[in-house]
């Protein structure tokens, strides 16, 4: 009798944050390893991993790395070879953590992004440089070292602008610009005294594009309507999926996304590409080698009944049989909850929201007695709900009226915004 040939072997860098969708995200990742008969190692920050230990609970071997700290995990990896162990995969689902990827799919020798392409995504800048030499339309936009730097470029073109951290997420200490006024608000709300990025402020539809990066190339899953809250900052306040589109636009968005793909050498994993449709064509945005945040991976599985994002990844990657990808068939969206400041005395509505049974996904952040200050990043929000509907109209709705129900009373604020 032939032996059993051994169980493919994924290497999951980075694991989960204590972020309910983070959880989720990776949850449904190695849930959908294992049935395939996948072994999935992981790593993870000692905080996190004592935090999510119940999805970490789902993999076969879990590994106190830091997955920040591309160094010490490259340290690690080559540990591993040492001692004759290998992976066939290795993947990360969080921004940070792909310089780490990269350097052990290098020590593994197992196909991945080179730690050139990586850097290019993580910093915005090097990313629009890499994507204007490619043809493909940028913004303007210049790394400041200072105050003086900023000014110098606001005097260079139009405006208004808009001041973001080089490498940040989540739309941690973006705000617009429209002038020196401006500008020195924005530079007192970055997180950090690094360098930072000043770039022109474009106008048109926002848009996200969600799919993986397979042996033959991209594979585009969901084109993704986006909602904001008003300036000066870009919080995101809905997504719908997938995006109602005019004739030809979706044609037109995946192949400048495939494009800049190909342009910045990505060969593995997941993708989210940011854009706007502008009436001079489309302008890329940011482009990310993980999964959307903000629940879009659940959206897709809702709007493509039987979708396994992950498993489409797995498949060409160990040459399993291939499962067709399913069609969008309905459609679903989710709302995030922006409240008034103040110190929070009640929540009301909330029991109508969960009990909706269309609703795919409901949670708060945030409960009595909390002091509740601006909504100028992801990490400020209230809470979130998900549903689904037969179309996008029904879905985006649904959210918004759903989330209307929900009032959140706070002291020292006259009039909530969700009534």
């Amino acid at each position: 009798m032939s032996p059993r040939p051994a169980a493919p072997r994924l290497l999951l860098v980075g694991g989960a944050t204590p972020l309910p969708s983070s959880v989720d995200i990776v949850g449904t990742a190695l849930a959908q390893a294992r049935s395939r008969g996948i072994r999935v190692h992981l790593t993870g920050h000692p905080e996190h991993l004592a935090r999510t230990a119940g999805v970490t609970a789902l993999a076969d071997e879990v590994f106190a790395v830091d997955p920040d700290d591309p160094d010490a995990t490259r340290s690690w990896a080559r540990d591993r070879v040492a001692r004759g162990e290998g992976y066939d995969l290795v993947l990360g689902l969080r921004d940070p953590v792909q310089d780490a990827v990269a350097a052990c799919a290098e020590v593994f020798g197992t196909p991945g992004n080179s730690p050139e392409a990586v850097r290019r995504t993580r910093d915005k800048d090097v990313c629009r440089a890499a994507l204007a030499a490619a043809g493909l339309r940028q913004p303007g936009v210049r790394l400041c070292a200072d105050r003086s730097d900023a000014l110098a470029f606001l005097g260079t073109t139009p405006g208004p602008w808009v001041v973001k951290p080089r490498a940040g997420m989540g739309s941690t200490g973006v705000r617009k610009v429209t002038g020196p006024a401006d500008l020195e608000l924005a530079l007192a709300e970055l997180p950090t005294a690094d360098p930072f990025l000043l770039e022109e402020y474009v106008t048109g539809e926002e848009y996200s594009v969600e799919g993986v990066l397979l042996g033959d190339g991209p594979l585009v899953l969901a084109v993704t309507a986006k909602e904001k809250l008003p300036p000066p900052h870009f919080v995101e306040i809905g997504h719908v999926i997938p995006a109602e589109l005019p004739d030809g636009a979706y044609e037109e968005i995946t192949q400048e996304v495939g494009r800049a793909l190909r342009a910045l050498e990505l060969r593995v994993g997941v993708f989210h590409v940011e854009l706007w449709r502008t009436a001079g064509g489309i302008v890329l945005g940011e482009v990310h080698t993980r999964p959307g945040g903000d629940w879009l991976h659940l959206l897709m599985a809702h709007a493509r009944p039987g979708l396994e994002l992950f498993g489409l990844i797995y498949d060409d990657a160990f040459g399993l049989p291939a499962v067709p990808v399913p069609p969008a068939t309905r459609a679903a969206a989710v709302r995030f909850l922006a409240p008034p400041e103040g110190r929070l005395e009640r929540i009301t509505g909330w029991d109508r929201v969960t009990a909706h049974p269309a609703v795919l996904s409901a949670a708060l952040t945030v409960t009595p007695g909390d002091l509740l200050g601006p909504v100028r990043d992801s990490g400020s929000r209230a809470g979130h709900l998900a549903v689904g509907a037969d179309t996008p109209a029904a879905a985006r709705e649904l959210a918004r009226e759903l989330a209307e129900t929900v009032t959140f009373e706070v002291t020292d604020v006259t009039t909530p915004l969700y009534r």
